[in-house]
């Protein structure tokens, strides 16, 4: 039977969070199964957080190596995957992806995709110069669902460009250029609980997206744990240190995927704490752990030269233990800046 603390520290051991990982940015990529990547820096915050000596170029060169791409995936948002990762999964979450693009009315679905994946061969394109395109060939439509149609039955890659995290504010949209390697669900099952588990059909579920996963679990060589009453799923010997084992501080990004990974997130943000954590327009903010659980809010401001670094406790909070750690992050994300501060800051 497993107390909270020993489901914690079982999960921070797996994210890389109880100890920086010894190796590159891609065996992080690969562990994690993909770090959530609306944004272009987010990615780049969370393997620094997980990786000892990352430096930025690590994650730019791969990128431009197409051994890690971003494009869209678990949930039908972007996520930084690694390329086999994204050949494998990308066909199992295909009804997904389909599902969310047929929310629309009055598009021809398969049409939309073939004219993409056509128009696509001559090089990629940002979606602003796409719909238009697409809007030639299917006039009276409205030119959003046509892109987002697009978006979401075509598998796609954003391409990389030169900018400090790697895209552009309106990027580029290409092919993958890989064939498709379809995994099944107990490939992707035992994947999710090397990075995120012991845990719930559900907790898998709201993680990928994809439904009906209960059986398959109940039928694969998993050994099952209690933890608050409920059974657990887990992969046999993997790692559970145990709720006394030491956690470090850690600053993780907007989005970050530890935070999304689970129906029941009080492994590591207490249920008290989500509405400062999870917003009305669906952000997700940036979180800092104390003892491994998340104590507090954190973004960076830049103004001129100095970069700040702003806590928001969720409650009475000692800043010194946060400085170290703080202040490395910052000058990672900020390499430019003449002066970095941390400061605390109240909720708005």
């Amino acid at each position: 039977m497993l107390n909270l603390r020993d489901l914690n520290r079982a999960t921070l051991a797996r994210q890389h969070l109880l100890s920086r990982h010894e190796g590159d940015v891609a065996d992080v990529v690969h562990r994690l199964v993909g770090l959530q990547a609306q944004e272009p820096r987010p990615p780049y915050l969370g393997v620094w957080t997980r990786l000892a000596g990352f430096e930025r170029e690590d994650l730019h060169a791969a990128l431009h190596a197409r051994t890690l791409v971003r494009a869209t995936l678990w949930r039908a948002t972007l996520h930084l995957v690694t390329a086999a990762d994204f050949a494998a999964f990308r066909p199992l979450v295909a009804p997904v992806l389909a599902a969310a693009a047929r929310r629309f009315d009055g598009v021809d679905f398969d049409a939309v995709a073939a004219a993409a994946g056509r128009l696509l061969e001559a090089g990629a394109m940002t979606f602003n110069e796409l719909r238009p395109r697409l809007l030639e060939e299917f006039p009276g439509v409205n030119d959003r669902a046509l892109g987002y149609a697009a978006r979401m039955l075509t598998p796609l890659v954003i391409e990389p460009t030169g900018d400090r995290w790697s895209f552009p504010r309106d990027p580029a949209f290409g092919l993958p250029g890989v064939p498709m390697s379809p995994a099944d669900a107990p490939a992707l099952i035992e994947r999710y609980l090397a990075a995120f588990g012991p845990a719930t059909p559900a907790d898998v579920q709201t993680w990928s997206g994809l439904g009906g996963l209960r059986q398959v679990m109940a039928g694969m060589d998993l050994e099952r744990v209690t933890y608050a009453g409920r059974e657990l799923f887990d992969l046999p010997g993997a790692p559970r240190p145990g709720g006394d084992v030491p956690a470090p501080v850690r600053f993780l990004p907007d989005f970050d995927t530890l935070i999304l990974g689970h129906a029941d997130r009080t492994r590591v943000l207490a249920e008290e704490h989500k509405g400062f954590v999870a917003t009305k327009n669906l952000r997700v903010r940036a979180v800092y752990l104390v003892d491994g659980f998340a104590a507090g809010t954190w973004q960076i401001k830049r103004s001129g030269k100095k970069a700040r670094l702003l806590v928001t406790p969720f409650g009475r909070a000692d800043l010194g233990p946060l400085e170290e750690e703080g202040l490395r992050l910052l000058a990672f994300a900020e390499p430019d800046a003449g002066s970095l501060a941390l400061e605390a800051v109240d909720a708005v």
